[in-house]
């Protein structure tokens, strides 16, 4: 999800879903996708393998929140393009009647997903204006239970708002409707501001994304950990992917880009 509101297809603009389906080697994108994919090859070759690890991250922290804290409902705001492993496979293997709706506003993301869940009954996707919570929870309101403890997916979205502001005012009106014991998983993009190779890689990224629906905006650790406020960050706190509760010992090289987000994953009290 790239933006509020349902939006139509723009064949001459990349998506953040269909450019994140080209770089994982799918099949549903077109040509501006791809020609962004090929820009941003050009100077960070390894992205494919960073995108692929941030899924494995995500999945990792769901498999946390569902096997260990028993979470039984989450809600992934702009879910992108659905590709397996999915979140609810993930967390059905725990909890076999666990609730999943997937959010987003790319029409070409909601025909396939909704094809794809379309026969189950506890897995739904459904268009929304993320920028409007009280419209969003109104729709999620029909499949969960909000009195209930929520998993809130929001990874790769508030780094699309440019005022630091609008992102807190944005999370946290989904937060403050959801149970005490809900849990917020986020990435974003990280301003290391440190002159390091990493730093140079992702403001290299970013400026290729400049002018496109794939336009982000870098912020530094302390406003990042702010979009948290009033919640428990879980160990290991902010930090990369491959740092936050690792399968195993690291064998595969840390890139550059694997600094670009931060994760985190952080409970309401």
């Amino acid at each position: 999800m790239t933006g509020p509101g349902p939006v139509p297809i723009d064949y001459s603009q990349p998506s953040q879903a269909r450019f994140h389906d080209a770089l994982l080697g799918g099949v549903d994108h077109y040509e501006a996708d791809r020609a962004m994919m090929r820009r941003v090859l050009e100077v960070a070759p390894e992205a494919p393998v960073v995108v692929r690890e941030l899924k494995q991250w995500m999945l990792r922290a769901v498999r946390f929140l569902a096997e260990r804290c028993e979470v039984e409902q989450f809600a992934d705001l702009g879910a992108g393009l659905p590709t397996e492993p999915t979140i609810h496979q993930v967390v059905q293997q725990f909890h076999p009647r666990a609730q999943v709706v997937y959010l987003d506003n790319d029409p070409l993301v909601l025909a396939h997903g909704r094809a794809r869940m379309a026969n189950y009954d506890s897995t739904h996707f459904l268009g929304c204006d993320y920028t409007d919570p009280r419209e969003t929870l109104g729709e999620l309101a029909v499949h969960l239970d909000l009195e209930q403890p929520v998993g809130l997916v929001v990874c790769a979205l508030l780094h699309h708002l440019d005022d630091l502001g609008q992102a807190k005012k944005v999370l946290h009106g989904y937060v403050d409707a959801l149970a005490p014991g809900s849990y917020v998983l986020l990435t974003h993009v990280h301003d290391a501001g440190d002159g390091s190779e990493a730093d140079r890689a992702t403001k290299e990224v970013l400026k290729l994304y400049r002018g496109t629906p794939l336009s982000a905006v870098a912020r530094c650790r302390e406003q990042i950990a702010s979009l948290l406020d009033g919640l428990d960050i879980l160990e290991p706190g902010l930090v990369y992917a491959h740092e936050w509760w690792p399968d195993g010992p690291r064998i595969l090289p840390v890139h550059n880009l694997h600094r670009m987000m931060l994760c985190a994953v952080a409970r309401k009290p």
